[in-house]
């Protein structure tokens, strides 16, 4: 068992309802509210892209979830829609003229298995691009939490920080991509 999940099953054991039945209205609504608080906190660090859009906000380094939630069109919406980072634009330029032949080939009335062959190969190295990011945000991450433990200072964890934010930008970007095509695969 991790560091994580003892320390919440530590917790909850504290302040778990059940354990408050025989108190006060009071101190039994401030158990709920604190298995609440803790529930939330704990799926949070438990999911890394939580954590990281989490760590983003709580650094004030352009996270997704400032005033909104992570579906809803904030600032870091608007700028990862707006336009693909500089490292994704051949691929995203390859997958929306793919994405086009494919709406044609569909358009002419061309048989299914065709161009949802075609969408299942334009999908592939977009999704190896998510691995790839997925890995490289673990290891960031990674990087992060030593940095903090070693008390690294400011100039360092904002060099991380920063690397973890065109990461998680650019990952946000690839599931759009993703879901670009799940759509097209839907239709």
């Amino acid at each position: 068992m991790n560091d994580l999940e003892q320390r919440y099953r530590a917790l909850s054991r504290q302040f778990h309802p059940d354990y408050f039945y025989n108190a006060s209205p009071g101190e039994r609504r401030a158990s709920l509210e604190r298995s609440s608080y803790l529930n939330d906190a704990y799926r949070t660090l438990k999911s890394p892209a939580a954590r990281l859009e989490y760590l983003l906000k709580l650094e004030g380094n352009g996270g997704p979830g400032a005033g909104a939630s992570a579906t809803d069109r904030s600032e870091f919406g608007r700028r990862a829609s707006a336009a693909p980072p500089a490292g994704l634009l051949e691929e995203v330029f390859a997958l929306n003229e793919e994405l086009d032949d494919i709406r044609a080939l569909r358009g002419r009335g061309a048989a299914a298995d065709q161009w949802t062959t075609r969408l299942e190969l334009a999908r592939r190295p977009i999704e190896a691009k998510r691995a790839e990011h997925e890995s490289q945000l673990a290891a960031l991450s990674s990087r992060w939490d030593a940095a903090v433990d070693a008390a690294a200072p400011e100039p360092d964890r904002r060099e991380i920080l920063d690397a973890l934010r065109e990461r998680f930008l650019e990952r946000n970007y690839i599931s759009n991509l993703l879901a670009g095509i799940e759509k097209e695969l839907s239709e």
